[in-house]
């Protein structure tokens, strides 16, 4: 047992099943499939987190039934039963359990392989906000065969050696559809009564039980509040669940929060930055007051110290950590340890983990690229021939490369020109509710000091120094500056650009227009930050929404925060000109004019270009040289620090 974290490391008892500790990964998507079955990348991704000390992994909603979206693991078919034989093999000599988990997306289905709309099912017609679906309701035949199909899925997953099943009632998925007065409109033995409306779920569970092997644990996934207009209340949760403990049938409850049938909802199923660390814990303790069986709780959990506090406040008895294990999957070993600064914390970005998700892209990390790619990047190869490498500057990508090839054994100096590390961290930390960000500067920092990298402050790395010190290779990690076009009529107008006001250099007056190019968190913190001060802020965005190109949960709350804070947001929209009192802009489609008036100052938003000098400087020069990075190209961290990485292995 752990001395720091005395609750934390302490075992628990689940039906009858022992975990070791109290920290689990929660059921997340990974998109790392081979034809609807766990792919070598899931293997080694899942093995990775409980070989860092996992003591429960939860793998990743499963389809039940093909009606519920291609996905998932295809739960439905035999040809899963191999993958996760594969997984529980990988995991259990890592004394980790693993547990399955049942999903169908009831009225939430909205894709399919080929592009077309699915039939998507609930217990109702009702229109879904998120999906845009109008669903057929289920007929008794139906719900006999998805009920079947349940068990059926169960039955494989018993079959592959798992520990136990999830069933899936969380985030107003099929089961929650049916528990939901507001999203069930049944008639019959299905709807009205609470006692009907638990009727699909409570068959749900006892057809899993007929299902199983004998020894295998059984639970339930709910959101102890689904945080959505037409969600489930906390007070709905836990009636229902002081009915399913009466009637013995489950050996844990394990609470999330969130829905997907609203954008709302959405945000709380995985909460970005801005959102307290465990700030879901309350409504698992309601939970866990009034019931028998062991409570788990998840929601931005990323530290062993909140988790402890959750466990020995007696709130919950195991924490969900997934993102955290993303993040780090030796954090688990690190807390039990005691060595809490070498942790690489999660900062909730959501950028690679939920964003990569999104797209349809295998999982990862900006922090750990690593993460979703353990089979090419998981473990450093030692360099043949340790060299000595220079890097140039102490931005995201300097940093990672430095980490890699120093903890390959070679011998890195790192030059950053200014005091202080981590590049355009220093600035993205600043927006509003992005403070946590900088949190990638605090871990890549501990990661040099541990790999040993000599890291040489207000040092500009030259050509000069390079030949005078003669290093084996340089990697070119110079990043990027504003991008500071010509305006037409700049001159007569008061102009600024994001990073001063970030910095604040300026003063920007009462009245304001961000010219956001980027379309990203710069344009949404800007105007949160000046509208927060007081100002009048029109937020003119070259695209079709502020924040199109970052993460979906990120932006929908951001643009929510400024709805209420008065921002008028023009999107569709080019920055054309300025002068003393208006700023010019031309729509993207039709190039008609749109004037903003009396306007004290245009803040621009305008991307970076590249800082190529040193890779100028560098042509001719005999060593080798690797770039990574916004001397590349500018995009964003999660570029920066994976640039790094391969820089850090190839050198």
């Amino acid at each position: 047992m752990s001395t720091t974290f005395p609750s934390l490391f302490s075992p628990l008892r689940v039906g009858p099943m022992e975990c070791k500790n109290r920290i689990f990964s929660t059921g997340h998507m990974t998109w790392l499939l081979d034809g609807g079955v766990p792919s070598d990348d899931m293997v080694a991704y899942h093995q990775a987190r409980a070989a860092g000390g996992a003591s429960l992994i939860i793998t990743e909603a499963c389809a039940v039934h093909p009606s519920t979206g291609p996905m998932h693991i295809h739960g439905f078919s035999d040809d899963c039963i191999a993958g996760y034989r594969r997984i529980a093999d990988a995991v259990k000599p890592h004394d980790c359990k693993v547990f399955g988990q049942l999903s169908h997306g009831g009225g939430h289905n909205y894709s399919t392989l080929d592009g077309t709309r699915p039939v998507a099912y609930a217990p109702s017609a009702l229109p879904r906000e998120w999906s845009h679906n109008m669903p057929r309701a289920m007929t008794h035949e139906d719900i006999d065969e998805v009920v079947a199909c349940y068990g059926a899925t169960a039955s494989r997953m018993s079959q592959a050696g798992l520990d136990g099943i999830e069933i899936m009632a969380s985030h107003n998925l099929l089961p929650a559809q049916f528990l939901n007065a507001r999203t069930n409109h049944r008639t019959d033995q299905y709807g009205g009564s609470l006692k009907n409306r638990m009727r699909f779920l409570r068959e749900v569970i006892a057809n899993v039980w007929a299902s199983v092997a004998d020894g295998v644990v059984v639970g339930m996934r709910i959101s102890g509040d689904e945080k959505q207009n037409d969600g489930l209340q906390p007070e709905d949760v836990l009636d229902i669940c002081m009915a399913l403990d009466e009637d013995g049938t489950l050996d844990y409850f394990n609470v999330a929060a969130g829905s997907m049938s609203g954008l709302s909802g959405l945000i709380h199923v995985v909460p970005p930055m801005n959102y307290e660390g465990g700030y879901v814990a309350p409504l698992a303790a309601v939970i866990k007051a009034r019931v028998s069986k062991p409570v788990l709780v998840a929601g931005r959990i990323n530290q062993p110290q909140i988790a402890e506090q959750i466990v020995a406040s007696g709130q919950a008895d195991m924490c969900g950590m997934t993102r955290a294990q993303i993040a780090d999957p030796e954090m688990a070993n690190k807390a039990r340890d005691g060595r809490i600064n070498d942790i690489r914390a999660c900062i909730g970005c959501n950028q690679a983990c939920i964003g990569h998700m999104i797209n349809g892209f295998g999982i990862s990390c900006i922090q750990r690229p690593e993460t979703g790619r353990e089979l090419r990047y998981g473990a450093r190869v030692p360099a043949e021939q340790p060299r000595t490498v220079f890097v140039a500057r102490g931005g995201p990508a300097g940093m990672k490369a430095a980490c890699v090839a120093a903890e390959r054994g070679h011998q890195v100096v790192l030059f950053e020109r200014s005091g202080v590390l981590g590049g355009q961290v220093q600035l993205a930390q600043l927006l509003p509710g992005r403070s946590e960000f900088g949190g990638l500067i605090t871990n890549f920092t501990r990661e040099m000091e541990l790999a040993g990298v000599d890291v040489r402050r207000n040092t500009e790395l030259d050509r000069a120094m390079i030949e005078n010190e003669a290093p084996d290779a340089v990697i070119i990690a110079t990043g990027a500056s504003v991008h500071r076009p010509p305006i037409e009529g700049g001159d007569e107008a008061h102009v600024v650009d994001a990073w001063q006001v970030l910095r604040e250099e300026v003063n920007v007056g009462q009245s304001v227009v961000i010219a956001d190019w980027r379309a990203d968190w710069i344009g949404l913190g800007l105007a949160e930050k000046l509208a927060s001060a007081g100002c009048r802020v029109r937020l003119a965005v070259n695209g079709t929404m502020a924040g199109q190109t970052i993460e979906a949960i990120v932006r929908d709350r951001w643009i929510g925060d400024l709805q209420k804070l008065g921002v008028e947001v023009i999107p569709y929209v080019r920055l054309f000109g300025v002068d003393s009192e208006n700023v010019y802009l031309q729509h993207l489609i039709n190039d008609e004019a749109i004037i903003c008036e009396e306007v004290d100052t245009l803040v621009t938003a305008l991307g970076q270009g590249s800082e190529t000098a040193l890779e100028t400087d560098l042509r001719g020069w005999t060593g080798d040289v690797f770039l990574a990075g916004d001397c590349l190209n500018p995009r964003t961290a999660e570029e920066a620090v994976f640039e790094g990485l391969k820089a850090g292995f190839a050198v």
